[in-house]
């Protein structure tokens, strides 16, 4: 599998929190729903491989879970 360069068309910035997936074939961070890549077929990674990285991702889930449940709490009370 090589990359034809269809992948550039759909180039993000590396943020997996924001729902985008990296390509390991292609070597960029695509904003794409499917879960292969759509130019080379290679599956595609939802979360980081390094441990800092990971800590950071689980971090900033667990910051966006406590506002919405924040929200829906005063949605219910109000």
């Amino acid at each position: 599998m090589t990359c034809k360069g269809i992948c550039v068309h759909h180039r993000a910035s590396n943020h997996y929190a924001s729902g985008q997936k990296r390509c390991q074939v292609c070597e960029l961070f695509i904003k794409w729903d499917g879960l292969f890549c759509p130019c080379c077929g290679y599956k595609l990674r939802t979360r980081p491989r390094n441990f800092k990285l990971k800590a950071k991702l689980r971090e900033q889930e667990g910051i966006e879970e406590t506002n919405q449940l924040t929200i829906s709490i005063n949605n219910i009370f109000h």
